[in-house]
């Protein structure tokens, strides 16, 4: 009996885009990144001190620590959501040797500022423990991350700058937030304040977590030894049925 392979055309696997994530991450991080660099032109150029940038002229160090650490991070951090860079094992690294210390440099300056820096108008109470959470939840989570890579486990290491980067990012969607209140209500008060900074911060993270769950769903899907790529670190390879 002779059995004929099939004539019927294979279909082909329609892939995804692979720039919108990046690009809107980018997007996102340019509100902060431009600015940071409004406020180091300020600090540079011999700008006139009022009440809002005096603690900044009595400490530069920290501030502009946070701010050189906060735009690298946003931003190299952004391409590691592009499967095509990600799956190449030199960039990954080489990404990743400077995104773990920028973004721990970025939360630690971030802490000290929110410890040892002067309130500023319109800051309280509630967003100052705000940023002391958030701000010890990025470290944590980039240093939770070095350590399950150094494991070996791709997945927690995933999950965790993934976390972290969310944080990290989070100035972004504060300003989105924030945009519409004022431009509607007028300028929050100290309250109002803190409760859009800090549905800034839980919205990210959110995000984040729902595409670790949606990591962990593909990886379920897949064998044991394609969870390399489903973590986020290779890209899964397509192949025609």
């Amino acid at each position: 009996m002779t059995i004929h392979a099939s004539s019927a055309p294979v279909p082909r696997v329609r892939r995804r885009p692979q720039w919108p994530v990046p690009a809107g991450l980018i997007l996102l991080s340019l509100i902060p990144v431009l600015a940071g660099a409004a406020r180091l032109t300020e600090l540079t150029g011999g700008a006139a001190i009022t009440p809002q940038n005096a603690r900044f002229f009595a400490s530069p160090v920290p501030v502009v620590t946070h701010i050189v650490c906060v735009t690298t991070y946003s931003l190299l951090g952004a391409f590691q959501f592009l499967p095509s860079l990600r799956g190449r094992r030199g960039w990954h690294r080489i990404a990743g040797r400077i995104l773990a210390p920028a973004g721990l440099l970025a939360a630690l300056s971030g802490l000290w500022m929110a410890a040892f820096y002067p309130l500023p108008p319109g800051d309280g109470p509630a967003l100052f423990v705000l940023r002391l959470v958030f701000g010890s939840a990025m470290a944590a989570s980039i240093v939770l991350g070095v350590v399950a890579i150094l494991r070996r486990d791709f997945v927690r290491h995933g999950a965790w700058m993934t976390r972290g980067y969310a944080i990290g990012v989070a100035a972004g969607t504060q300003a989105l937030v924030s945009l519409p209140w004022i431009l509607l209500v007028g300028p929050p008060d100290e309250p109002t304040r803190a409760a859009l900074l800090g549905s800034a911060w839980v919205i990210n993270v959110a995000v984040a977590e729902f595409v670790i769950r949606r990591r962990a769903q593909r990886a379920t899907r897949v064998p044991r030894s394609s969870r390399r790529k489903v973590a986020g670190l290779e890209p899964v390879r397509r192949t025609t049925a």
